[in-house]
């Protein structure tokens, strides 16, 4: 059991840096219009499309990403903490 919540943080801390990509993309439009700006696209939008409905832009900021990220770090601990009473 213990494999499995290591497996989860591990692919959580990952996606966490799918969607600071996915930040750092949004910066750069020609970019974010090629192949690898697509599949970064593809991947962290469904995550974030909830946060963006709850969370509106101020003006040209999107702050949906940092408070996902806020989400998934706290996530990470609420599994760490699982692992650490099993």
């Amino acid at each position: 059991m213990d494999f499995v919540l290591v497996l989860l943080i591990q692919v959580i801390s990952i996606y966490r840096y799918v969607i600071i990509i996915n930040i750092i993309l949004s910066w750069f439009p020609q970019v974010r219009q090629s192949g690898f700006g697509r599949f970064i696209s593809t991947i962290s939008e469904p995550f974030l499309e909830p946060f963006r409905r709850i969370i509106p832009s101020i003006g040209m900021f999107d702050f949906s990403p940092i408070v996902s990220i806020f989400a998934l770090e706290f996530a990470i601990i609420g599994i760490d903490s699982i692992r650490s009473f099993i």
